[in-house]
């Protein structure tokens, strides 16, 4: 499956620091990594530290995959709104959804400052605007909602968002988000546990696993295997190729970049912005004061096809962004199309799809992906070791 388009913003902007070698024998470990991006980075980083023997694969050069297409806008909210999340799920999961997402971000700067890496990770508000009369209601309940259950929210109107030179109905204002460079952070992180132990094969394509006298084998298209007693998945859309159950609707999502602007605008060096649209559009500032404006999915997968369709969503985005930030003159200078998905409620999977397998999943799907990411990592012992965790239940596999 391919994940995105040749050209992306972040693998540019740094060049590959650090190289692997492929699989040329045959291993054995305490625990396999399968998935070399943010999501198994982070997870790695958490084991590492347990003191766990790690061998990390991928069938590609690491962190190449979606962690090179992402945008990383880090917050709490998650694709479905709170008070339709409550309805979905009931009280108690909807909200500590929610609480697990802000917990992240700060789990996340914790790690981040340990590791001591150059993301560029910044604190900053979120703005969930509306442009349509329509929506209004929606945003309300969401504002109620979130505010009856303890968050910290403001209401903005059409005239605060004036201010910020934002061409819109209302907002609720967030005071907990995030950004970074994500690609930048997974190879900080995956340098860390090398550092720490960790062997890390790139070029390295697992086809299959199998289960022998209490351990797994699992076999690469070179003929090589791994000998493990645990295997992790952090793969991402792919792991679509190793389930049964389908957990993700896929579908394609596009993102452009400005050319460095003079100075960055006030608005973008305070927050982060997304909309009550379906698919919803998200705009966020850079610290070499770019800005990055995505949306517009597309209910296909279809590589080719989102290819082709790269050149019409340039400037569906950009007119957009026009449209909302009209004093702002934006100027394309990257743009990328990646595999994008969403659950049934827009929470990851995690932990064991089959009780019987030490096959893990950490699944992070959706515009939270690495909020998520961070959610697994905190959970992942337990599934290893077969203890019980509350997040292994919300987000277990066949819900």
């Amino acid at each position: 499956m391919k994940l995105r388009s040749t050209e992306t913003f972040w693998p540019l902007k740094y060049a590959m620091e650090v190289s692997y070698p492929s699989i040329d024998s045959d291993l054995e470990t305490e625990i396999l990594i399968i998935g070399a991006g943010i999501t198994g980075a982070l997870t790695a980083y958490k084991l590492i530290n347990e003191g766990k023997k790690v061998i990390m694969v991928d069938r590609r050069d690491i962190c190449n995959g979606s962690t090179a297409a992402s945008t990383a806008l880090l917050q709490y909210e998650i694709d479905i709104s709170l008070h339709e999340l409550i309805k979905i799920r009931g009280l108690q999961c909807a909200v500590d959804s929610y609480r697990n997402g802000k917990k992240a971000i700060f789990d996340l700067r914790n790690i981040i400052d340990t590791i001591k890496s150059d993301c560029q990770f910044e604190f900053k508000k979120s703005i969930y605007f509306c442009s349509l009369k329509k929506d209004l209601p929606f945003l309300k309940a969401e504002f109620k909602s979130r505010k009856e259950n303890g968050f910290d929210v403001s209401w903005l109107e059409k005239w605060d968002l004036e201010k910020l030179g934002l061409n819109a109905l209302a907002a609720i204002e967030s005071k907990t988000a995030a950004v970074m460079d994500p690609y930048q952070l997974a190879q900080d992180l995956i340098q860390y546990c090398e550092k720490k132990g960790m062997q890390i094969l790139d070029r390295t394509n697992i086809t299959s696993t199998q289960d022998h006298k209490g351990k797994i084998i699992a076999y690469t298209d070179t003929k090589f295997k791994v000998t493990t007693d645990h295997v992790i998945h952090c793969s991402g859309y792919e792991s679509t190729e190793t389930l049964t159950e389908k957990v993700v609707d896929l579908k394609s999502t596009f993102v452009i970049t400005s050319e460095s602007l003079p100075d960055l605008p006030k608005a973008f060096k305070n927050a982060v912005f997304w909309d009550t649209s379906s698919p919803y559009l998200y705009f966020r500032g850079t610290q070499d004061n770019r800005i990055i404006a995505g949306g517009g999915d597309e209910e296909f997968k279809d590589p080719k096809k989102r290819d082709k369709l790269l050149p019409k969503k340039e400037q569906f985005l950009l007119k957009k962004f026009q449209r909302k930030f009209p004093n702002i003159d934006f100027k394309i200078d990257y743009s990328w199309a990646g595999t994008f998905g969403e659950t049934k409620d827009g929470l990851p999977y995690l932990g064991k799809p089959d009780p019987n397998k030490n096959e893990h999943y950490v699944l992070g799907f959706g515009g939270n992906g690495i909020t998520f990411s961070v959610i697994g990592m905190n959970s992942i012992l337990c599934s290893i070791e077969s203890k019980k965790h509350v997040d292994l239940e919300y987000y277990r596999f066949h819900r």
